[in-house]
């Protein structure tokens, strides 16, 4: 019996054993399958400049070839709506890096590009003393180093002929006559003989035909000027010399950037053909002229140049810090965090207090360009963490999002509206007719019709009573119709589909400001984006379908673009 109690107790044991373990590991096993499945969510992968890509695994996106980005599914309903939220997974992807912003002294970094000249100072004209004809030459190529004193070439003068002979009749009466010997021999001595080549023509007794021309000094033979057999008159130039043992650096200076450049700046600078070394000078002139052509001004730097390593017109990089006139510390960030917008500079700021990670779009005002960085005037305090590596990637999801981004600053914070009735609906009616055949013309690249409807669209604006507007309604009307006017006057006088295109984003903006403010019409109207639109700025058009049939492009790049917004 007590054998029995026991096998009982044991089996109970056993039982309440296995139930606990099924509790805890089969709900852990379900958790674990839970976050397994989590984990492998599928990821949709999309384009940043074609949102309406979309794709089970990262590869290119077939309209512009370029890496798809996964798409942010986060939520932010307990956030600030205007934020967008990035997965740590694409923000490794998107290489997405921070940093905390500080106040530095600025430091104005001027790219230069130069070349190597001779000095100016240090070139000489290499010119022949004698006339006559050259029988000799013995430095006959340019680049060639002479020497002072060297033989450059041997000439025959008939009139250095005639000069000796008067000097040896002069030699005979020399003592009754020393006046006229001495001036026999001086002028020989005008065309640059020397003393003892005069004595040595005395001593041989014998008229000497050939002179040589001597270098009056050292130097490179930069131009050649005569060749052998020539006839040359006295003071003729020969060779052009140039001592290249110093030489001149000039750089090219941009008028903005001369502001930036005095004399006695420190400029750090590399030569291509030397690009294992730095060289370092200092601006010894700048030229207070601009080019009229190439819109620069030359800053020289003075180099030794021992073993004449630097060549006349080798290529050179220069790079000049200069220290900006402030007294204080500013706010400095790099280039790579600023994201231009036209009038507008856009920055990223990452939410610190976020439990996850987040960016939020800031209008800064910029201040001189720093070379790698802007000196900013407003928009952003010192702590302040922004995206310095990435920030078109974030700005591609916050489109994606429907949030103020670089592209549509305005989104996501709503519009004022002007309710209007029906009889002015009507009264609008025809004008949106006429638009969307202006854009079906552009969609089908046919320009002719495309003016056509141009100047139709025109004639139906002039034809909306502006009576039935009243209120805010007429302001608003009698302001936008008149900007509208102008446009399609434009537009319809075009010469070129391009700039037709051109006008019809302006007239664009202005039918989808009045779509906004007066609210729905009588069909369902589609707001729809290209971002490839006015040099990557972006453009928008309206539309009565879905389907994506971009005007702006027409045939060369239908598809590209999405839908914004729906206006039923």
């Amino acid at each position: 019996m007590k054998n029995r109690k026991t096998i009982y107790i044991a089996i109970a044991t056993l039982v309440l054993g296995l139930l606990l373990g099924w509790m805890i590991f089969g709900s852990a096993a379900k958790s674990g399958q839970a976050e397994a499945h989590d984990h492998t969510e599928e990821t949709i992968w999309t384009c940043s400049m074609h949102p309406q890509i979309r794709a089970n695994e990262p590869g290119a996106c077939p309209l512009c070839g370029m890496d798809l980005i996964p798409l942010s599914t986060d939520s932010n309903d307990d956030g600030n709506p205007l934020e967008i939220r990035m997965s740590p997974t694409a923000m490794q992807l998107a290489n997405v890096q921070t940093s905390i912003v500080t106040k530095q002294k600025p430091i104005k970094e001027v790219r230069m590009n130069g070349k190597v000249k001779t000095d100016e100072r240090n070139v000489y004209s290499q010119s022949s003393h004698i006339p006559g004809r050259i029988e000799k030459l013995t430095v006959n190529f340019t680049g060639e180093t002479i020497q002072k004193g060297q033989v450059l070439a041997y000439i025959y003068s008939p009139e250095l002929v005639a000069a000796q002979e008067e000097l040896f009749e002069a030699q005979k009466i020399k003592e009754s006559q020393p006046s006229l010997y001495n001036a026999a021999k001086e002028k020989l001595k005008n065309w640059k003989l020397t003393e003892n080549q005069i004595n040595k023509i005395l001593a041989n007794g014998e008229i000497q035909e050939q002179f040589p021309i001597l270098a009056d000094v050292s130097g490179v033979v930069t131009d050649k000027r005569i060749n052998l057999g020539d006839y040359i008159q006295k003071g003729q130039s020969l060779y052009e010399i140039a001592d290249i043992n110093t030489v001149w650096v000039l750089f090219d200076v941009y008028e903005s950037d001369i502001p930036w450049i005095k004399q006695g700046d420190q400029v750090e600078f590399t030569v291509r053909a030397l690009s294992n070394e730095k060289f370092k000078g200092e601006v010894s002139f700048i030229d207070p002229v601009i080019n009229s052509e190439t819109r620069v001004a030359s800053a020289r730097v003075i180099i030794k140049n021992p073993g004449q390593r630097l060549k006349p017109d080798m290529f050179v990089q220069g790079t000049i810090k200069s220290q900006l006139d402030v007294n204080e510390e500013v706010i400095v960030v790099p280039k790579s965090a600023v994201m231009w917008t036209g009038e507008r500079s856009v920055v990223y700021v990452k939410n610190a207090s976020s439990d996850k990670v987040s960016f939020l779009m800031k209008m800064v005002t910029l201040g001189p360009s720093l070379g790698d960085g802007y000196l900013i005037k407003e928009g952003l305090e010192v702590g302040d963490e922004i995206a310095t590596n990435g920030t078109f990637s974030i700005d591609a999801a916050a489109q994606l999002a429907g949030k103020p981004s670089m592209m549509s600053p305005d989104a996501g914070k709503g519009h004022s509206e002007i309710t209007i009735g029906q009889k002015e609906k009507d009264a609008l009616s025809p004008l949106f007719e006429a638009y969307f055949t202006l854009k079906d013309n552009l969609v089908n690249d046919d320009f002719k019709p495309g003016i056509s409807s141009a100047k139709q669209m025109f004639e139906t604006l002039n034809q909306v009573d502006m009576k039935v507007f009243t209120g805010d309604a007429h302001d608003f009307w009698m302001k936008r119709s008149d900007q509208l006017k102008s446009q399609l006057k434009n537009a319809a006088a075009t010469k070129d589909i391009q700039k037709l295109r051109i006008f019809f984003e302006q007239i664009s903006e202005e039918m989808i400001l009045l779509l906004k403010t007066f609210g729905a019409m009588d069909k369902a109207i589609y707001i729809e984006h290209c971002p490839m639109v006015n040099n990557d700025k972006g453009a928008d058009w309206l539309s009565l379908e879905s389907e994506i049939k971009n005007p702006y492009y027409g045939a060369a790049m239908l598809k590209c673009g999405e839908v914004k917004q729906v206006i039923k």
